[in-house]
């Protein structure tokens, strides 16, 4: 898409919009009511002042095949740095981090899978099963504090019903890919006060590379099986209680940068992107009485990450006359245990309230080894490396917040939510450095919303998101060994609601935010020849600030057909930054395109035949804060053609229809001897792709 198409774009969206008002207003069907797990308040899709993309089950199995990361291009103003096998790095608005290889776990973007937090860990965010998925945008101050400055992606698996039913899915397609999952449940007892929910699924496929050294086109592969149960008991009348389990093994390859930017690679030394992951959550309501509830929700996991990769990316042929051979590997595990209590208000006509406690241990330890050597014949020139490192750190969370919300009148509402977090860590590594960081935040948001009869609801929010402060590893200069915390304000107005005979759900906000003191997270290439001589570390930019536009519409055409369209704008900048790299100072953060969009139509017919067609793209954006190169803008197209009967269903797919190259993620150092000249290397996302699925429900 050109910027002029992109232009013609924007601006005949008020007509389209226009145009699906005016025939939506003879369509019969209607959207159900949503309420949004994530809020604190519990409220509805339709009435929740924030601005948020939802998806459920339907558009989860046709906008995806098995992992979160291809649902990215489908969420407004959402972006991911491909920096492993799966997407973990997730930005929101251009908030967010691109990698983390050492030092302290520090997100700004918190990533829930039933309450069990994998912020920064999402490699297990496989989707089979999955029943929603709520991207809230913007600090979520009040109800997930500092792990939540740029939003929230909160994954739901489906919930045990009374009547015992379940589904069987067996998909297969290009890349040597299968996968196969099953679910069941039902009632554990007569009185239906027992519920419980089974899932698991296997998915393989070749990870779309061919190495053409080793003669083999699976050392990127993928093998990843997850395995999930739900339980809900209601011991009497006034007591719930959901209690959810998981374990995934997620063991892929990773050989995933080539020297010319292809899909051949030549590695030696092909690596390894696994997480191994267990964690449950209990929630526990209580209904005092009709108007008060108690609530605690407990959380555990335990995860072991090991990463490792080839770092010159070729072998000895490569490289010939020079010998020229690195590695680099880390091995993360990852320990939580959460628990959180609050007391919440609500059904009264002029006043609700709530107040809350949350308590959180992290431990994380880390252990990597970089070994390689490099010797230049002609000038007789010898170098080796083997560098093991290791590193232990524990932080300790405690945080009280509350939220009250007062009506102004009939259609008129003010709430205001507040957070104290203190946060206290120690830390010691091998190379003697030794932290004991402690520090105390505040964060919360002031909205004024008003119902629009039956149309919606307006918003206008201040809010306030924060993040913690920090400590540099390694060979950091010394005036960066420390950096402080960040505070992010946004101010934003928004419209939501439904319209023509509840048959079209809309959502438009319109945002602007302030970083001070931004963290930055940066590197150095510190010796040149040496591709794992990289140090990151993480600096403080004066400020930073963004203004942009999302847009959410999901439109119920008549009895066969409905549609959707949705739109990010986003215009992210540094005001004022001088790192490493130079003065940034107006220039565009990393993973920031000026625009994200997806747009789709389904058709099912009377007899259950159904195609589908979807189309997402978005803008160039910088991959770096070290650098100023950019990705190429692009858009892909995915499609499915099936058939669905009572109890069952099949169908055939495309994803990246017309086989688009695309970068995900990009790094522009020296790795070719012998003269090392800086190039820009990239990591393509996945090429075109068909399948088919085929799924039995009993």
């Amino acid at each position: 898409m050109t910027i002029k198409t992109a232009l013609r774009a924007r601006a005949a969206l008020p007509g389209v919009i226009a145009t699906l008002l005016a025939f939506s207003a003879s369509a019969d069907d209607s959207i159900d009511e949503i309420i949004v797990t994530a809020d604190l308040l519990g409220r509805s899709v339709d009435e929740l002042p924030a601005s948020l993309t939802l998806l459920e089950t339907s558009e989860i199995d046709a906008l995806s095949v098995q992992h979160f990361e291809e649902l990215v291009n489908v969420v407004p103003n959402l972006n991911w740095s491909g920096d492993g096998h799966r997407a973990r790095y997730f930005q929101i608005r251009g908030v967010g981090e691109l990698e983390q290889y050492q030092g302290a776990p520090n997100p700004s973007v918190g990533f829930l899978v039933d309450d069990i937090d994998f912020s920064g860990i999402g490699t297990v965010a496989t989707l089979f099963d999955m029943e929603r998925i709520e991207v809230l945008r913007g600090p979520q101050g009040s109800r997930y504090g500092a792990n939540a400055l740029a939003g929230l992606v909160y994954l739901q698996s489906a919930a045990p019903t009374a009547e015992r039913n379940g589904r069987v899915k067996f998909s297969a397609g290009e890349d040597d890919f299968w996968s196969a999952g099953v679910a069941f449940g039902g009632a554990l007892t007569d009185d239906e006060r027992a519920l419980f929910r089974l899932s698991a699924e296997q998915h393989r496929s070749n990870g779309f590379r061919r190495n053409a050294f080793l003669g083999r086109d699976d050392t990127n592969g993928r093998d990843e099986l997850t395995v999930r149960g739900r339980l809900l008991l209601e011991p009497s009348d006034s007591v719930e209680i959901n209690i959810a389990a998981m374990f995934a093994d997620v063991d892929n390859g990773y050989d995933a940068f080539a020297l010319d930017n292809a899909y051949t690679m030549l590695s030696d030394k092909p690596g390894r992107d696994a997480q191994q992951s267990t964690g449950a959550s209990a929630r526990v309501d209580w209904f005092i009485d009709d108007h008060k509830t108690l609530t605690s929700i407990t959380a555990h996991a335990d995860s072991d990450i090991d990463f490792e990769f080839d770092a010159d990316w070729g072998n000895g042929d490569s490289w010939d006359p020079f010998t020229y051979d690195y590695t680099s590997s880390s091995d993360r595990s990852r320990w939580t245990l959460s628990q959180e209590l609050r007391l919440a208000s609500a059904g009264n006509d002029r006043f609700d309230w709530l107040a809350g406690i949350y308590a959180l241990r992290l431990d994380d330890g880390l252990q990597t080894l970089n070994v390689g050597e490099y010797f230049d014949p002609f000038f007789n020139f010898a170098d080796s490396l083997d560098d093991e490192f290791t590193s232990e750190y524990r932080a300790d969370t405690l945080a009280a917040f509350g939220q009250i919300e007062r009506a102004l009148g009939a259609h008129t509402r003010l709430a205001v939510g507040l957070r104290l977090e203190r946060r206290s860590a120690n830390y010691s590594d091998s190379e003697g450095l030794t932290a004991s960081p402690a520090e105390t935040m505040v964060g919360g948001e002031v909205t004024l919303s008003r119902d629009l009869k039956s149309t919606g609801t307006a918003y206008v929010s201040l809010a306030k998101g924060l993040k913690a402060g920090g400590f540099n590893l390694g060979a950091v200069p010394d005036d960066r060994r420390e950096f402080s915390d960040e505070a992010l304000w946004n101010l934003e107005v928004g419209l939501r609601g439904l319209l023509a005979g509840d048959s079209l759900r809309y959502s438009a906000a319109i945002f602007g935010h302030r970083r001070d003191n931004q963290q930055v997270r940066t590197s150095v290439q510190l010796i040149p020849g040496d591709p794992a001589s990289f140090i990151f570390f993480t600096d403080n930019a004066a400020s930073g600030t963004a203004v942009g536009f999302e847009a959410d519409i999901e439109w119920l055409i008549a009895e066969h057909w409905q549609a959707y369209v949705h739109v990010g704008l986003l215009d992210a900048t540094f005001d004022d930054y001088r790192g490493v790299q130079g003065d940034l100072g107006g220039r565009r953060q990393a993973h920031a395109p000026a625009y994200t969009f997806a747009a789709g139509a389904e058709w099912r017919g009377a007899r259950g035949w159904f195609a589908r067609i979807d189309v997402n793209g978005k803008d160039k954006f910088y991959f770096d804060v070290t650098h100023d190169r950019e990705s190429k803008a692009y858009e892909l197209v995915n499609a499915r053609v099936g058939y669905d009967a009572e109890r069952w269903s099949v169908n055939v797919w495309a994803r990246n229809l017309f086989d688009n190259d695309y970068a995900v993620r990009g790094f522009f150092f020296g790795n070719e001897p012998p003269d090392f000249p800086a190039t820009l290397y990239t990591r393509l996302g996945d090429p075109r792709q068909l399948g088919m699925t085929l799924t039995a429900r009993f």
